[in-house]
């Protein structure tokens, strides 16, 4: 198992982020099961509905990591780290978050895409954490 350093290190994502993430999936599986036991009729749990805990998250991190990067920038001497977690927290969310909208349309019959097109930002997101787990040092 990892440690929480290593995560924090590897995903670039602080403790705080990581709480709220499980957090949100812990709201997310719960209606995700209400919504696949039919405990609730199909027409009040969409989706959309189902997965909007998912999305809160991403708008919290989101706003959490503008507050962070611009205390970062501002109260830092290295401008380029700074730049570097925002430029990351970026990257990561918007992954996310495009996976998290195809993978929607995706179950709800919006869409054709195969789904290996609906993964691919996760493939992609892999391959960034790949390479910066490769580029931090050990410690």
């Amino acid at each position: 198992m990892f440690k929480l350093s290593e995560l924090v290190r590897w995903l670039g994502l602080t403790e705080f982020e990581i709480l709220v993430n499980l957090c949100g999936m812990l709201t997310f599986t719960i209606i995700l099961a209400l919504k696949i036991s039919g405990t609730y009729s199909n027409s009040v749990i969409d989706w959309f509905t189902a997965f909007s805990p998912l999305f809160c998250i991403d708008i919290f991190n989101a706003y959490f990591c503008v507050i962070v990067g611009i205390r970062m920038y501002l109260d830092s001497d290295n401008k380029r780290k700074a730049l570097h977690r925002v430029m990351w927290s970026t990257y990561f969310l918007v992954l996310i978050s495009i996976f998290k909208y195809l993978l929607c349309l995706k179950l709800s019959g919006q869409t054709g895409l195969e789904y290996s097109e609906v993964f691919s930002p996760i493939f992609v997101l892999l391959q960034l954490v790949a390479i910066r787990a490769c580029q931090i040092p050990n410690s």
